[in-house]
């Protein structure tokens, strides 16, 4: 979607069906790593772009049966994420700057960002506990 490439066009490149595709993309078929590794070509990424809640390389991980520390690239997550990326890509063609401002205040008072951000630190307290 953020090439604004069919999966038509992504089946042809990888020489598979659109249905193949799509079965990949819905998770009906698994990925082995060869295909993975040439779908990130044809799509210029990293593998490690399909991996939305895996550590980057050479981030260090917790010890099996301590507590995760949280989540706080939520805003990094998002962006990755299917709504993330359409959200992104048609906010970007808002010419008028006024326009944006509106639909930035509009968000804000449907997500209630006070509530949010009371229940970031609720989370924050508990798992400091």
């Amino acid at each position: 979607m953020l090439l604004g490439m069919s999966q038509e066009k992504l089946g042809d490149r990888l020489g598979l069906t659109f249905q193949q595709v799509q079965k990949y993309e819905k998770g009906v078929n698994r990925i082995g790593a060869s295909r993975l590794f040439e779908l990130a070509n044809v799509l210029g990424v990293n593998v490690q772009f399909f991996y939305d809640e895996a550590p980057e390389f050479g981030e260090p991980r917790n010890a099996a049966g301590l507590a995760e520390e949280p989540n706080t690239d939520y805003v990094g997550g998002f962006l990755k994420s299917r709504e993330g990326i359409e959200l992104n890509r048609a906010f970007a063609k808002i010419a008028d700057p006024k326009v944006r401002r509106s639909v930035v205040d509009l968000v804000r008072s449907l997500a209630d960002e006070d509530a949010f951000q009371d229940k970031q630190r609720e989370q924050q307290q508990q798992s400091s506990a």
